[in-house]
């Protein structure tokens, strides 16, 4: 009985100047993200918020850099494209909690 032999090759690397390229892109995006929820906290603050608004709001300046975190941890072992992608991803969970946020902070400016 013959075996055949099925090699596995590793895709190539992309050069890390490629994928910190990559990176620090990306980190631009998410410190906007935090950028713009901090511009928003301090709004409301003006305005006037209970305990479990300014967790929630200084949840929304915290949890973009998480999401940045995790998304690293996941994708840096992987070629720039993939890398870019699943920052890509994480930006989307980004763009979906703080439209949650917004709106949130609409319910509590109208009450």
């Amino acid at each position: 009985m013959t075996g055949t032999q099925i090699s596995h090759q590793a895709p190539a690397a992309s050069p890390r100047w490629l994928s910190g390229l990559v990176l620090g892109l990306a980190g631009l995006f998410y410190a906007y993200a935090i950028w713009n929820a901090v511009a928003h906290l301090i709004t409301m603050a003006q305005v006037g918020l209970s305990g479990i608004g300014w967790a929630t709001l200084l949840f929304g300046v915290v949890f973009p850099a998480i999401v940045f975190v995790f998304a690293y941890l996941i994708g840096r072992r992987r070629s720039a494209g993939e890398l870019a992608l699943v920052l890509l991803a994480g930006l989307g969970i980004v763009a979906v909690f703080w439209l949650s946020l917004l709106a949130y902070s609409l319910t509590l400016a109208a009450s």
